[in-house]
């Protein structure tokens, strides 16, 4: 296949970069432009999402024609998600800003558009009434609760499944019900209440919804299954009695067999087929070290052909080898060495395919793939302004913990020195922590640390995910133990290795990485030059007062199970607790509006420092939440990191020891 350069009309909405000799800050301050592109299921359209004067849009592109036509929320309302349910219709969701926060959060509503910007209306949601949209559809009253589409009914172009929960459930949620939901009037027909508190749901090809799994109050992972409409709910899986947590992803062809994630039987990572008659599990993939990250399917949906899993970059795992979804991703990698490709979305008949092109020195690249005539169309830039020529890459590496647990991270060394040695080394710690990992993809903050001179150390520590239950289940109550242990031995590795100057690293994180810098800061005195806290817990005692997850049932449990509840212990690991240790220079970022982190953790740490008269960088902003949103503020958030690192581990810095 050949690369077409058409010029399409949607195209002309791109950004392009201009040349710089140090790429400017606010260019990785940027929110992406496009982060989705989905062709219809006839392949005559496509709609995606776009940033059009600082609000996120919806566009929707006739192929044929190039025609776009975008769909502009009103005041302050945004787009948040969309999906076709129809060769000419789509949902989507909308997303407002609340109580003078930056961050933007979901309303709970579906409205629906044709692909002609026609039957624009609102059919489900709090501000349902009176006449809404073109079409003057007549409600009554809204509905205080919160919408999203389960299943697209691929060969129903008239409704779709949607699971619904209302506002006044609760913090702990209630049991979702799942609708049949016509798309164009927004009249629904219940089908059955889940039998999980804020379940998932999985359908087989016939849109029967037979599988509904998630957490009970008590933290307990539970499977629950159906044979039909009819059948009854029985429990087939739980956690308590695998000691692991297995979930299903898809049904075969065969509506008779599920694909799952699971263990084999030397609890290796692996994917299963289940047999629902059986009831036995088969593996059918498996992997010594990571977890099943997707499935690749078949272009009709019906069948799995592929595992993708991230050891270090993306690889595939081929299920099916003669399949043409496998032959045309394998000419696709060829066509794009050293990126990983995958199929975004497909027409019906798998004939018109959306590709996305993406890696760690670039944001993403969407193409139009017509497989009858092998032509392969640019459509959109994710990020156009960012240059990849400009970009680090980011290297895989492995090593072990001091306890022998292999343990894998990435290494983002500045462009031009990817050879280079003694470094100064910022040791970027992800939030989470549970189950969330560091990837190899483009990340804004790596790519700015690197594009100043400084090399980036990720180690996706116990408690990650990616790697399986276990390993999840090795981080709790590891908080300032053996999590903190993997973070140090991973950067006593980068010293070892000739790559950091033991005597120029600095340590930063957000969320549980803020806790994690500052606790490494208090904990390895001599080992950090600098720590930067971002958003971070401060004091593990107040996580069971202050915050949202405190708030519920589920989340008190949650924390006794990954934090534990001696109080000596609690503050034994509290970074507040331990600044008699510190000797790190401190830098903290706050945003006003954080609910998961109150604010009166960093605020509480800041007036700690100052009353032991430990000068620090302060930043606080009033409108901001749980990590920054708004652009001009992103882009002071990383000028004043790179002054603080400048002076303590850059050239602006002294040359005595910490």
């Amino acid at each position: 296949m050949s690369i077409h350069r058409l010029a399409f009309a949607v195209a002309a909405l791109a950004s392009t970069a201009a040349v710089h000799a140090q790429v400017p800050l606010a260019d990785f301050a940027r929110h992406t432009q496009y982060r989705s592109v989905k062709i219809s299921p006839g392949g005559d359209y496509l709609a995606a999402d776009a940033i059009v004067d600082g609000k996120r849009h919806l566009a929707l592109i006739e192929i044929a024609n190039n025609k776009v036509l975008t769909i502009r929320p009103r005041g302050d309302d945004e787009l948040s998600d969309f999906q076709w349910v129809g060769p000419r219709r789509v949902i989507y969701s909308l997303q407002q800003k609340i109580g003078g926060a930056d961050r933007p959060v979901s309303t709970g509503e579906l409205f629906g558009v044709d692909a002609d910007g026609k039957g624009n209306d609102l059919l489900f949601g709090f501000r349902l009434g009176g006449q809404s949209g073109e079409s003057k559809i007549k409600k009554t009253v809204g509905e205080y609760a919160s919408g999203e589409v389960i299943d697209d009914l691929r060969d129903d172009d008239e409704n779709v499944l949607i699971a619904t929960v209302p506002w006044d459930a609760g913090p702990d949620g209630t049991m979702p019900t799942v609708y049949r939901f016509d798309v164009r009037h927004g009249t629904k027909k219940e089908l059955f209440k889940a039998p999980i508190r804020n379940a998932s749901f999985l359908t087989d090809h016939a849109g029967v919804v037979r599988f509904s799994y998630g957490e009970d109050v008590n933290t307990n992972w539970k499977v629950m299954y159906r044979d039909n409409d009819d059948g009854k709910w029985e429990e087939v899986f739980s956690e308590a009695a695998k000691g692991s947590r297995f979930y299903p992803l898809a049904f075969d062809k065969s509506n008779n067999s599920v694909y799952w994630a699971c263990e084999n039987e030397a609890r290796a990572n692996a994917v299963c087929t289940w047999d629902t008659k059986e009831r036995t599990l088969k593996p059918v993939w498996t992997s010594k070290s990571v977890s099943v990250w997707d499935l690749i399917h078949s272009f009709d949906e019906q069948s799995v052909v592929g595992v993708e899993a991230m050891p270090g970059r993306m690889a595939i795992g081929v299920l099916d080898k003669n399949s043409e979804e496998i032959k045309t991703l394998s000419q696709l990698m060829q066509q794009f060495p050293g990126e990983h490709v995958s199929i975004h979305s497909s027409d019906k008949e798998g004939n018109r395919l959306v590709v996305l092109v993406e890696s760690d020195i670039n944001p993403g690249e969407f193409f139009l793939l017509d497989r009858k005539s092998k032509k392969l169309t640019p459509l959109l830039k994710r990020a156009g302004w960012i240059d990849p020529a400009k970009m680090a890459t980011m290297e895989p590496v492995e090593l072990k913990s001091r306890d022998g647990l292999p343990l894998h991270g990435y290494l983002t060394r500045p462009l031009g020195k990817e050879e280079a040695k003694n470094l100064p080394l910022v040791v970027m710690v992800h939030g989470g922590p549970y189950g969330i990992r560091d990837t190899w993809s483009f990340d804004i903050y790596a790519q700015a640390l690197a594009s100043r001179g400084y090399a980036v150390l990720q180690v996706n520590y116990r408690g990650s995910g990616g790697y399986g239950q276990r390993f999840v289940d090795a981080g709790y109550r590891e908080w300032g133990g053996k999590m903190q242990d993997d973070v140090t031995d991973a950067t006593q590795w980068a010293i070892a290795q000739g790559i950091a100057d033991a005597k120029r690293i600095c340590i930063y994180g957000a969320s549980y990485g803020g806790y994690a810098a500052l606790q490494g800061a208090v904990r390895e005195p001599d080992l950090y030059r600098c720590a930067i806290g971002d958003s971070g817990v401060y004091d593990l005692r107040l996580m069971y007062t202050r915050g949202d997850i405190q708030q519920r049932l589920i989340g008190e449990n949650y924390l006794t199970k990954v934090l534990g509840e001696d109080k000596a212990e609690l503050t034994a690991r509290s970074p507040i607790a331990n600044l008699d240790k510190l000797k790190a220079k401190v830098m903290l970022i706050v945003g006003g509006q954080d609910k998961r982190v109150p604010p009166v953790h960093g605020e509480s740490l800041h007036n700690a420092l100052e009353k032991k008269g430990v000068k620090h960088e302060w930043l606080y902003e009033r409108t901001e939440g749980h990590g920054f949103y708004d652009e001009k503020n992103r882009e002071v958030m990383l000028k004043k990191m790179l002054e603080f690192l400048d002076a303590s581990i850059g050239a602006g810095a002294s040359p005595a020891a910490p």
